[in-house]
Formats: structure tokens, sequence, C-alpha cells
């Protein structure tokens, strides 16, 4: 098997390979769980996964400060599992007060065993403020600099769960060398974040495109078949890997054998001008029946926002989540998002259709929903969507992703 290609990660010059191992999946715990509590059994399946993920030639490898036992289990193998070729990269929260932001990034450093990573990641430039702490005078970024002359950080970028506006506004200040964001074929919408990041010579990094690309590794039968002859997981990587500005996307492994799906789909990249655009057609196709060209034209149309919407209900993701139901049944997918609104502060930000006939009125959503040519019919699908995936909250497991 050949191993995985790389590509110029914009301009921190590294070669990038376009499949990165992610550390969100492979950890013991969400808790930062002291050595002695980690199991022989889970440093045994992250050893499997490290070996074969270097013979195949996954040379970055890239985890956060809040991915629980991540970064400590990942730092007592990196001397034992050599690659000369390793890329480490690592993620901390930005903070108001600087220094609580340096004494993360210095227990980073300590849990991996290191004293540099290569790529270094504000995670979660979600919110106005978040990047008002990195940019300001003394503020996140300035303890980064220091840390970039003293040899200890090499490139620095961001993550990110915000508003498209936002992560332009981010992108646009320069002070990045490239940023991890969600960018698949269920979510498309982050494009101009791509073509702004390609202007400004940026590295590329997609964040989850298996799980939060659609629950692919466990897709629905109607999926499965729309995306004949290939797996959903191949098709949406071909789809993000042959995108311009796109130079690597995550696979997060919590075995080894994880890996080697991605690697038909690397297999598959000379071929993916003739695989995609079938599967891309049966898809718009089914999506068009489902829903009508109508609803497909115009469904966000005069849509408020979370905060001016009564209870905070979140109306494009929860009418966005109606549109994979209708279109390619993706329950599993439907559920999580549905559960987490409510529950994920500002990585998941506003609430689900709970509220709704429960503390807001129907009258109520309505006026808002007074630019809406759909106002009269929203309703009705927010309670549909409800009594399909609604349930107990999802609690996020960490800042992550």
């Amino acid at each position: 098997m050949a191993p995985v290609p790389v590509r110029r990660f914009g301009r921190t010059e590294l070669p990038m390979p376009v499949l990165s191992l992610g550390g969100m999946r492979f950890q013991q715990s969400w808790s930062d769980l002291p050595a002695d509590r980690i199991s022989a059994e889970s440093q045994a399946n992250l050893r499997r996964i490290l070996e074969h993920a270097v013979a195949l030639g996954f040379h970055h490898v890239e985890t956060a400060r809040h991915y629980g036992s991540s970064e400590r289990q990942l730092g007592a193998l990196l001397q034992q599992v050599r690659d000369p070729q390793r890329i480490l990269q690592t993620k901390v929260p930005p903070q108001a007060d600087a220094a609580a932001f340096e004494a993360e990034l210095a227990t980073s450093l300590e849990r991996l065993g290191v004293d540099r990573v290569d790529l270094l990641a504000i995670h979660g430039l979600n919110l106005p403020e978040h990047l008002e702490h990195t940019l300001r005078p003394g503020g996140c970024l300035e303890v980064v600099r220091r840390w970039q002359a003293e040899g200890r950080v090499g490139s620095v970028g961001f993550s990110t769960h915000g508003p498209l506006p936002l992560i332009l506004e981010a992108i646009e200040s320069d002070a990045f060398d490239y940023v991890n964001l969600h960018w698949y074929y269920i979510r498309q919408d982050n494009r101009p974040a791509v073509e702004a990041a390609t202007a400004h010579d940026m590295g590329v990094f997609v964040i989850s495109p298996t799980d939060k690309g659609g629950h692919l590794h466990s897709p629905s039968a109607r999926l499965l078949e729309l995306c004949t002859p290939l797996h959903p997981i191949l098709f949406n990587d071909l789809f993000c890997l042959t995108a311009p500005g796109v130079h690597t996307i995550s696979v997060g492994a919590a075995r080894a054998e994880d890996l080697d799906r991605h690697m038909q789909a690397v297999a598959l990249l000379p071929e993916a001008g003739a695989l995609l655009p079938p599967i891309q057609g049966r898809l718009e196709q089914a999506r068009l029946e489902a829903l009508g060209a109508d609803w497909l034209g115009s469904w966000e149309r005069g849509l408020p926002d979370w905060q001016d919407t009564p209870g905070q209900i979140n109306l494009p993701v929860l009418l966005w989540l109606h549109n994979l139901l209708q279109a390619w049944d993706l329950q599993s997918y439907a559920r999580a998002r549905y559960g987490l609104l409510g529950a994920g502060s500002h990585w998941f930000p506003g609430a689900n259709a709970d509220a709704l006939d429960h503390g807001v009125s129907e009258a109520d959503l309505r006026r808002a929903l007074a630019a809406s040519p759909w106002a009269e019919r929203i309703p009705a699908l927010l309670r549909q969507l409800r009594q399909v995936v609604g349930g107990a909250p999802q609690q996020r497991l960490s800042q992550g992703g």
C-alpha cells in the first residue's frame, strides 16, 4: 500500500500528509487522568494505532489540552514509537488571562513530554471575545510569539466551530498560519473561509469529516445506497481532498484498523473525477425530491439568529437537521446534534426545539419568523424534528473537534 501523499501546508511550509491522525478518540478517558490510572490495555491500543499510522504515512498527529488523557497517553509513547517525519500539533483554548493560557500551554508540552510542538492551534475561536483575548496587546498570541522565538512552538493556527464572519475576521487578521475548520459534503457553508485562507497562504485542516460529517462510521441505509459504489466515508474523503485549498483531513482513530478505510480513499484519488459526480448527482436529486426546489431555494431566508429567537431556538441548525433527515435519513447524526443544542455552550450555541409549546408559543415563534417565507410551516417542522430525534440532551465531552 502506497504511503499517504503530502501537500505543502500553506506558509508553514510543512509537508502535510493528506490524512492526519486525530487524537480525540484513542484516549482512555475524557478526564485528564494521572499516569497511574491509565491502563496497560489502553496504552497497548494506542501503540498499535501509532505504529500503524507511522507505517501508513500518517506523519501528522494532532491532539488538544482538553482531550482528556490524550496528551498524556500520547506523550508516553512518542519516544517509543519514533517517526522522524512526525508533525506534532496540540491545541490550547484562549483565555482572558494570558498567564493562565501560558500555564495551559506549558501543561500541554509537559503531558506530551516534548520541548517543542510543530503546530499550535488556539483552540475554539468561537466567539468574538475569544479572538479579542488572542489578538489584543498582552494577549494569548503574544505568549505564542515568545514561545516561537524561544523555539518551543513552530507555526500557529486556530481551530473553530464559530460563525463564518468570525472565521473570516480571524483569517483576515493575518495572524495565523493555518486553520482547523468544519467543511465537508453535508456542511459547505465555510467554503468562503477556505478560499480566504488560500488567499492568505494558510494551511487548511478539515476537522472530523467522518463523525461531524454525518456519523459516516454508522451510515443510514439510504446514504449507503446513494453513495454506491463507495462507502460514504470514502465519498466524503474524496470530496474533501479534491476541493481546492484543503490540505488534510482528520482521521480520528479508536483502533488501528480505523485508518485503513481512509487509505482506500487515498488510493482512489486519481479516479475521483469519475467517481464523485454520479454520487453527487444522486444525493442532490434525493434532496430535491424529498424537500422540493422552493424549500431548498429559500429555507434559510429571513431566519433570525438564535440570540434573537424566543427561547434562543437555533432555527438555522434545526432546519438544516430537518433537511438532512428528509433527504438522506441521517437520524443518528441529527439526534446527536439536536441533543447538543442547549448543552454544548459556545461549541454548539443556541437551543433545540424542546421549548416550543413549553414556554415558547407558536405565536411568539411566528413573530420572530416574520421575514421568512416559511413562517407558517416551520413550527410544524420543528415539532416533527423533535418527535423523531428529541430525547435526552447530549453532553459535550470536551472542548474538541
